[in-house]
């Protein structure tokens, strides 16, 4: 595995991997565990090479969230990395990606603007814009991103629609169905903050939403449903809930009833320190 830290050895070395086909990006922040490995093997199926990016992106973080904080783990992550058969890592610093005097934001209305983003404001903007560099970055012709953060497959598939990205079109960023313990939690790099106690809590979270589904599927009505999701999150001890929305899968718009076409169940909520957020597909009426 070849690892880059500045754009020119990135070009060079994209260049000599394209040669080989299809060219595969899996964006993440480090700290990686199996569902990020997932994403890679999924990867490596579907494409000659594979590039993975590890940045720990400032402009996605607000003033009060965990950047400093954030597991930075590179070397570990680039043995795991090469034993699944990866052929670039991209593993820029800050300076790298903002030089001096950046001032572009990309900013997509819409799909950014409920749920996660509407308790963490700029967050979805980081996002993008950092996406969109990426793929003018690695050029990649398919990218993979775990369907775990629902809204942010929603907004990097929104913004290359929009924008007219080739590599990759909108239609080759591929969602990756969400990883999960034993349990039935979502893995995430963030479960480490959780204390023993608060772990074995969380896994209230996805029973409390398959419940929920399961409910709203036999006929509650959708408000009562997740009025009763929100109250045995709390009952069970989370702290709050920042959401429990249905929403419709692309447009991610609030729905109060099932509707024909594809919805998913998406809640964010907060235990001890962390927040975790979790979603889940939900069978049209």
């Amino acid at each position: 595995m070849q690892t880059v830290n500045t754009l020119p050895a990135l070009r060079e070395a994209v260049d000599g991997l394209r040669k080989a086909g299809d060219l595969a990006l899996v964006p993440t922040m480090g700290a990686l565990h199996d569902g990020h490995l997932t994403l890679v093997r999924e990867a490596r199926r579907q494409a000659a090479s594979v590039a993975v990016s590890i940045f720990v992106n400032p402009t996605q973080f607000g003033a009060n969230e965990d950047l400093d904080a954030y597991p930075r783990q590179l070397e570990a992550d680039a043995r795991k990395l090469a034993a699944e058969g990866v052929d670039l890592l991209w593993a820029p610093a800050v300076e790298e990606v903002y030089p001096a005097g950046f001032a572009t934001s990309v900013s997509v209305a819409g799909v950014s603007d409920g749920l996660c983003g509407a308790f963490r404001p700029g967050h979805f903007a980081g996002v993008a814009t950092v996406v969109a560099k990426l793929f003018n970055q690695v050029r990649p012709d398919l990218a993979f991103f775990g369907e775990k953060d629902w809204q942010q497959l929603a907004v990097i598939r929104r913004m290359a629609r929009d924008l007219d990205f080739t590599r990759p079109h909108a239609t080759r960023i591929h969602g990756v169905p969400t990883v999960r313990e034993s349990d039935g939690l979502a893995m995430s790099s963030r479960n480490a903050y959780l204390s023993a106690e608060d772990r074995a809590r969380a896994a209230a979270l996805p029973r409390a939403m398959e419940a929920t589904i399961a409910t709203i599927r036999a006929g509650e009505p959708v408000p009562a449903a997740l009025a009763s999701l929100k109250r045995a999150l709390l009952e069970g001890g989370f702290a709050s809930v920042d959401y429990a929305e249905l929403a419709d899968a692309d447009m991610l718009v609030p729905l109060g009833a099932l509707q024909d076409g594809p919805m998913r169940l998406l809640v964010a909520a907060r235990i001890g320190g962390t927040r975790l957020i979790d979603n889940m597909p939900v069978p049209p009426a």
